[in-house]
């Protein structure tokens, strides 16, 4: 069975970090060694006498070594410590995983190690690999540190031959179930190690079924399996170019060696970009001994839960399915019962089962996915490890653990994320809406998903590449649906549950699932779906609710979530109507509330920005961009100001700013008072306050050919000219404005001081903050500093009135952050601009090269992730850390904020956290983000 969930139990967020590259031999974010260190460690042990250890058996490992024996190999080593039913086996290590990498090759003991482990192995299970007459089969499962569900390998059944299958027959008594696990063998091993493509095996699967008339691979007999298994044998040797290896030993190394391999797929790779995986840590593979599902009624194999992955709910929870081998329920390909049917199929193991998951839970503390596998009545567990779950559940099962005093509230806040909460803050279906029933599914992973169904993985990517919503549409996922998943909304299958395939990889993306809809008969060849004599084309808008698992008909109007409404106050945590959710989402915020040492502002430029943002929890504007109170009518102003040839006119101009400027900063501090407000002076590019030159050459160029001239559209366009600069967003903006168009900033801290005196002189409390923008050296501050010092002393000398307007700078030039120590000398504080300065550092304009090869460096590995979404720590991240040290050793007071939208994402706050700012501001509807991740910040620092 392909690993299908989770990340492990004390990980931080339950997420993995951010991938620094894709390529064996990086180092990774948490000092790891990738590939090549693993190689250069096996020669340095090799030298020194003391041979390299690659291989383990489950009795010598536990479940805090998943970075060496991977999340699968390390939690079966924890369950047969606890004296589960465990089938034995032993795992290769990451380590050789590296090795094989960096060199191509295994490590030179390898061999010599699993051959030794392999005779333990056969000892134990009184039967060799392979034997003719009782042969001991193994499945060569995948398992990497943090889990990433069907993106590797496994095969299972290795060991079976035209020789053994006779003999696993007589063993079984059972032919039938001979000649089926031969044919999954040769599928899968044809498949996963020889690379042919899966269509032909399933292709001559379904001919099989065809000639049987049967509607399942169950109802076919042993002499339909013989024929299957020789069809097979066909495909591998014609596509593969060579026949299916017959010695046992050789199936094994092969499928160790694909299982290697497998780290460095394009899907394994998309997967770690997807969910912020290191590249560097290689997957260990495990050598269990078989038990098999496939043996008859009395025999099969499931997952299960401890809690409800969807909700957080206490109960049973999971799938089940007769006559199966692991692998079918994950694929979907059929459809299982819910696990609490388990109990009239065979009580003896569903008690059993039962008492196992209550020991797993306590054990773990915390929700676990259970793989297991019944053989003629007696249980064998296959898996456990702390289960995806979706956000809601995630908060459910955190407070509900604080609850029944498993864990306290430092844990419970290293078990949700602020991705998880972005998740429960999207909008949901409104109740009042209408609806056209289209079909009901499994819900399997919550959310509202509209967009025009989609039958393949190509046309999710190049219609949601145009702009398109749209919502997946199989039978059932598997791996290579990806990307197609990634680009979609929503996804919606056919088979399967709410452990297949779709519903686990749908629930660790946050993406709405609906699965196994039995009702819908999907069509991907002519791309449609059916309902009786309803028909859906490609192309047409469905709407699919995974809290439900109902699918309409054309597009469902959404409303805010709870959340939200709680966060905008309109809804109390403790209502009837708010639910334990919200009450959660609450209670979680109140811990990271208590926990958090970095304050949160909110970047707003209104008055209803920023009162939305105090709702949401905001400490204060840590950005208010002024140019964004030029817009519509009032840009003529400036571009007046701009384009001013004398004294006069500039005076005018800015008399005729300074009341509008004034009004705008009243506002916003009576909305914000008794709090900082952080107002940035000019800082457009110049151009966005100009006419464009093309459009107004061609104007002109038109009134010329008229005989119809306009004496004031050339001067325009000669000041244009005059202006215009091939590289605006590294032109005349910023400070640079401000000293070469005389008056501008002192028009605007006047404004400013003038709107604190009113607020005084109305008893409020203003808390303005005044920062000069783009500054590259400290004499263009000292500048600004003196001129804006005076205007703020003519102020109160005007208005009787004592102001505390702190001066400071906006940090977002490489060499604003090398000079910061001289820089500080005339700041009270710095707000770094990440955004300008993660430009600035990488040479990058983001708008163009977004657009242009971002996509291409990500598939390449040379990023793990946008250093325009998660902050760069080694390069931006460095100058950053290096200018907080400057500047508080120049001024130990020194107060240091960010405001570029890093401030919102969960990793960066951590990271800003760690070089000691006192705030991150960032937009309204990031604020609850950015304070839970202050709060787990705080958490997993200490």
């Amino acid at each position: 069975m392909s690993e299908n969930k989770d990340r492990p139990a004390k990980q931080p967020e339950h997420t993995a970090p951010t991938e620094r590259t894709g390529k064996a031999g990086a180092t990774g974010p948490t000092g790891s060694t990738g590939a090549a260190g693993g190689a250069e460690r096996a020669r340095a042990g090799e030298k020194s006498g003391a041979a390299a250890k690659y291989v383990y058996d489950f009795t010598e490992g536990n479940k805090g070594m998943k970075g060496l024996l991977g999340g699968k190999g390390a939690n079966l080593a924890e369950m047969t410590n606890l004296g589960l039913p465990v089938p034995p086996g032993f795992t290769i290590s990451t380590e050789a995983c590296k090795v094989y990498l960096a060199s191509g090759s295994e490590p030179a003991t390898l061999r010599r190690e699993v051959s030794a482990h392999l005779a333990a192995l056969e000892e134990t299970m009184g039967k060799k690999l392979g034997q003719s007459d009782d042969p001991l089969l193994v499945s060569v499962r995948s398992g990497a540190k943090f889990s990433m569900p069907g993106m590797m390998d496994t095969v299972l059944n290795v060991g079976l031959s035209d020789d053994s299958v006779d003999g696993l027959a007589a063993q079984a008594g059972d032919e039938r179930f001979a000649w089926d696990s031969y044919r999954r063998l040769i599928q899968m091993f044809g498949t996963t190690v020889l690379g042919v493509d899966g269509e032909l095996f399933e292709e001559a699967l379904d001919e099989a079924k065809h000639g049987r008339g049967a509607a399942t691979d169950v109802e076919l007999e042993a002499p339909d399996l013989k024929k299957l298994v020789q069809s097979y044998k066909k495909i591998v040797s014609r596509e593969a170019g060579r026949e299916f290896p017959q010695d046992p030993r050789e199936q094994m190394d092969l499928a160790v060696r694909s299982v290697f391999e497998s780290w460095n797929t394009d899907r394994a790779k998309l997967y770690r970009r997807q969910e912020r995986i290191p590249g560097d840590l290689g997957t260990a593979v495990n050598i269990v001994a078989m038990v098999f599902g496939n043996l008859g009624p009395d025999s099969g194999t499931g997952v299960a839960f401890t809690r409800d992955p969807a909700s957080g709910h206490q109960g049973v929870y999971g799938d089940y399915l007769q006559n199966a081998q692991g692998e079918d329920v994950v694929a979907g390909i059929r459809n299982t019962v819910p696990l609490a049917d388990l109990e009239s199929i065979d009580k003896a193991s569903y008690d059993q089962l039962l008492g196992i998951m209550e020991t797993l839970e306590n054990h773990y503390l915390d929700l676990c996915d259970i793989e297991f596998t019944i053989e003629r009545g007696k249980l064998w567990m296959l898996q456990t490890r702390v289960g995806k779950r979706t956000a809601g559940a995630a908060f459910r099962i955190a407070t509900q653990l604080v609850d029944q005093g498993l864990i306290d509230e430092a844990e419970a806040l290293r078990r949700v994320n602020g991705a998880q909460l972005a998740q429960l803050m999207f909008p949901r279906f409104d109740d009042d809406a209408k609806r056209d029933l289209l079909g009901r599914g499994i819900a399997a992973s919550p959310g509202a998903a509209v967009g025009k169904a989609v039958f393949d993985s190509y046309t999710a990517i190049k219609w949601s590449r145009s702009g398109e919503k749209v919502i997946l549409v199989r039978r059932e996922t598997n791996p290579d649906d990806l990307e197609g998943m990634i680009a979609a909304e929503g996804i919606l299958t056919s088979r399967g549950g709410k452990t297949s395939h779709a519903a686990v990889v749908a629930r660790g993306m946050g993406k709405t699932c609906v699965c196994g809809a039995e009702e819908l008969e999907v069509d991907t060849k002519k791309r449609r779906l059916s309902v009786g004599s309803r028909v859906v084309e490609e192309g047409d808008v469905i709407s699919i609710d995974g809290s439900t698992g109902k699918v309409y008909l054309g597009e469902v109007p959404v409303v805010p979530s709870p959340v939200v409404e709680y966060f905008e106050g309109r809804m109390h945590a403790g209502a009837e109507e708010a639910g334990e959710l919200v009450g959660s989402v609450h209670r979680m915020m109140a811990y990271a509330d208590r926990r958090r040492r970095l304050r949160v502002r909110a970047n707003a430029d209104n008055t209803e920005d920023a009162l939305r943002a105090r709702r949401f929890g905001a400490q204060g504007i840590g950005l208010c961009r002024t140019e964004h109170m030029f817009l519509g009518e009032r840009r003529e102003m400036v571009e007046r100001l701009i384009l001013a040839d004398t004294d006069e006119e500039r005076e005018a101009a800015l008399g005729q700013l300074l009341p509008l400027q004034r009004a705008d900063f009243v506002e916003l501090l009576e909305a914000m008072d008794g709090v900082p407000v952080t107002v940035r002076l000019l800082d457009p590019p110049l151009h966005e306050f100009l006419p464009d030159i093309t459009e107004l050459s061609v104007r002109v160029a038109l009134a010329e050919a008229r005989r119809d001239h306009n004496e004031n559209d050339l001067r325009l366009l000669q000041a244009v000219h005059k202006l215009h600069e091939q590289n605006p967003m590294l032109g005349l903006r910023g400070v640079r404005l401000g000293l070469v168009i005389p008056g501008l900033f002192a028009m605007q801290v006047r404004a400013i001081a003038e709107a604190a005196a009113e607020r005084k002189g109305a008893k409020g409390d203003p808390r303005a903050e005044i920062m000069i923008p783009l500054v590259g050296t400290v004499q263009e501050l000292e500048i600004v500093r003196d001129e804006a010092e005076q205007v703020i002393a003519d102020v109160e000398r005007a208005t009787g009135t004592r102001l505390k307007l702190s001066l400071g700078t906006m940090i977002e030039l490489p060499r604003a952050a090398l000079t910061a120590g001289q820089i500080a000398e005339a700041a009270e504080f710095f707000s770094f601009g990440t955004n300008d300065l993660t430009q600035t550092v990488w040479g990058f304009s983001r708008d163009d090269v977004e657009a242009s090869f971002f996509t291409a460096y990500l598939e390449k590995g040379i990023f793990g992730v946008s250093p325009f979404e998660t902050i760069d720590r080694d390069g931006v991240g460095a100058l950053v850390r290096d200018a907080c040290r400057a500047g508080r050793a120049t001024r130990p007071d020194l107060k240091l904020g960010i405001c570029g939208e890093h401030g919102g994402d969960p990793e960066s706050v951590h990271f800003f956290h760690e070089v000691g700012l006192d705030y991150v501001s960032c937009s309204p509807f990031r604020i609850p983000v950015a304070r839970l991740e202050a709060g787990r910040a705080a958490v997993l620092g200490a």
